[in-house]
């Protein structure tokens, strides 16, 4: 039995730095030996098919792939169809209210608890807002994310420390999803 999976790489082909080019990226998955391959965007965003239930060993096997092609370290998550969808589900903001800029979700590697954050006081970024789910962080940020002071304060050393985070708006949130329902 197969089961469908996003893989979400961290970091890279912006500013012209850890380029990986989409075509290649298929090619590695596909010499992985996933089928039903297929990115979206050039930000790292790859959906597959795989007979393994081990996103962990999944998302290793990728990172080395990546690291012997390119020569550079990507860190990657990879979730299953099922954890995406209850992710979007799950979302504690009225995401059909707004724009897919104001939106975004920082996936986790592992859980994450709110006394990670507890040194943040909410009140001082209003309107801005954050809500922790399952491995995964909600943000709000009206403006968007280039000008918000909580994303800056979220990504913060002693926030992400020890942690393999990415994030992604809500359009590619809600896209991965169609994706992954195949």
């Amino acid at each position: 039995m197969t089961t469908t999976y996003a893989a979400l790489l961290r970091g890279i082909n912006v500013s012209g730095s850890k380029r990986v080019p989409m075509p290649e990226l298929r090619t590695v998955l596909t010499e992985l030996g996933h089928a039903g391959i297929a990115t979206y965007l050039q930000s790292g965003n790859a959906v597959f098919r795989s007979e393994s239930d081990d996103e962990d060993a999944l998302a290793a096997a990728l990172e080395q792939a990546l690291h012997q092609r390119f020569g550079f370290a990507v860190d990657c998550l990879v979730r299953d169809a099922g954890y995406l969808a209850a992710v979007a589900d799950a979302c504690p903001f009225p995401a059909a209210d707004l724009e897919g800029k104001q939106l975004h979700v920082t996936y986790y590697d592992r859980p994450v608890d709110a006394d990670r954050f507890a040194d943040l006081e909410a009140e001082a970024f209003l309107p801005e807002e954050f809500r922790l789910g399952d491995r995964c962080l909600y943000l709000y940020a009206p403006d968007g994310l280039g000008r918000s002071r909580l994303a800056v304060a979220l990504g913060r050393p002693r926030h992400v420390q020890g942690l393999n985070a990415t994030s992604r708006n809500w359009n590619t949130v809600v896209k991965l999803v169609e994706m992954t329902r195949g």
